[in-house]
């Protein structure tokens, strides 16, 4: 028997050692011990989604609450954040690409992605509501009163916000917009009747562009939750983020970080 066993254990230790979450666990460590070694933590990150990310391109950096919370992070491992430009439409392929080790910046979990990464904890409980001229609030209190061919509904490209109108809206005109910081405005000028975006974007917004009143923020037309993005099958680094993140909230850094940017 004793001659029997030897073979048998070899072979269910190599058997463990081929296994994919076996291999999953040594990639996760190596992604850690990689972003420590390498003295920086590379951020993907739009830079045109106020509050959460923000490029003052003048000053050349980077502002908003996940920016803040990205140096938290950063420091916590001992390195520097590395801010690394992206889109909405080129996000998931810059970051499976191995463009950076971690992606910020009100993202929104959704199952299409989850397909390809890994997404932290959920920070943020949120979802689509609708943004107009003030004068037409009452107007646009439900998506079948948005749902309209005469309506105007404009859309940055690439993210949740595009898939949400093309999915709710179809009857609607809808128009696509490149630049997400300066899209309100054009809302605003009567050249688009609506935009959707995060409730808490909607909200902000509100206060930065007299005339535009958000609607219904507190009661979003979509459920939505927010994450940071992480490498597909990096165990030991999320379980880090989620440690992390849970320290932020629980020592009320993350409430102050939020507060500084939004109220």
């Amino acid at each position: 028997m004793k001659a029997l066993a030897s073979p048998l254990v070899a072979a269910l230790v190599m058997g463990l050692l081929a296994s994919p979450a076996i291999a999953q666990n040594t990639g996760a460590e190596n992604q850690l011990d990689a972003v420590i070694k390498n003295g920086k933590l590379r951020v993907c990150t739009t830079g045109d989604y106020k509050p959460f990310t923000f490029h003052d391109k003048p000053a050349n950096n980077y502002q908003g609450i996940d920016i803040d919370l990205a140096k938290s992070l950063a420091s916590s491992l001992g390195v520097e954040a590395d801010f690394v430009a992206t889109t909405w439409k080129t996000l998931l392929a810059d970051f499976t690409t191995g463009k950076c080790d971690i992606a910020m910046g009100g993202i929104s979990v959704t199952l299409e992605r989850q397909k390809q990464v890994f997404f932290s904890e959920p920070y943020l409980v949120n979802g689509k509501a609708p943004i107009a001229r003030c004068e037409d609030e009452a107007k646009f209190q439900s998506i079948a009163d948005i749902n309209k061919p005469d309506v105007t509904v404009i859309v940055n490209p690439g993210g949740t916000n595009e898939k949400f109108v093309r999915e709710k809206l179809s009857d609607a005109k809808i128009e696509i917009y490149p630049d997400n910081v300066t899209i309100f405005r054009q809302i605003l000028d009567g050249k688009a009747d609506i935009m959707i975006a995060e409730s808490v974007e909607t909200e902000l917004q509100e206060k930065l562009h007299p005339g535009l009143c958000a609607i219904n923020p507190e009661k979003p037309l979509q459920y939505g939750e927010m994450g940071y993005m992480l490498p597909e099958g990096a165990v030991v680094f999320k379980a880090y983020v989620d440690q992390w993140l849970h320290l932020a909230k629980a020592t009320g850094e993350f409430d102050r970080i939020y507060a500084s940017h939004v109220k």
